[in-house]
């Protein structure tokens, strides 16, 4: 289940945030997540299994550059290939479709999680090495809102 997120939820998103470090995350990032939860927290999802908090994705509207993001998407390894990611990219471009005034999606990932997003018709625009972390690099893509 894929639900708005609850102050609750944050211990639980945490715990799981740091179980993809140093793999998916860099550990400077963790204050990053928790900041984009304060100020952000309207937007972002929590994806459940069976009442269990598994995982995340956030999103958001830039009104400067009419664009639509996805952020912060992650879930316990444990849970790895089930799908769930799939249904969280999903479940936000259709919040994208519905809104009028996003007219480009972006998301920023890395080298380890582009591919993923590759299966979204989003396209590479520009590589950053190092940027996310030591050996975690940016992959900033795009595609259309359609």
């Amino acid at each position: 289940m894929i639900r708005p997120f609850k102050l609750d939820d944050k211990e639980s998103l945490l715990r799981i945030f740091r179980l993809n470090i140093p793999e998916f995350f860099d550990k400077n990032e963790i204050k990053d997540f928790e900041e984009y939860l304060n100020q952000n927290a309207e937007t972002y999802l929590t994806v459940e299994v069976d009442n269990t908090i598994v995982g995340g994705t956030g999103y958001y509207v830039n009104e400067d550059d009419n664009s639509g993001r996805i952020t912060w998407i992650f879930f316990d390894p444990s849970y790895s290939g089930k799908g769930l990611g799939k249904q969280s990219v999903e479940y936000c471009l259709k919040i994208f479709r519905e809104d009028k005034m996003v007219k480009k999606l972006i998301v920023t990932t890395s080298q380890l999680a582009y591919r993923f997003f590759e299966k979204f018709d989003y396209s590479i625009n520009r590589i950053e090495k190092n940027y996310w972390g030591e050996g975690l690099d940016l992959y900033e893509m795009e595609k259309t809102n359609e």
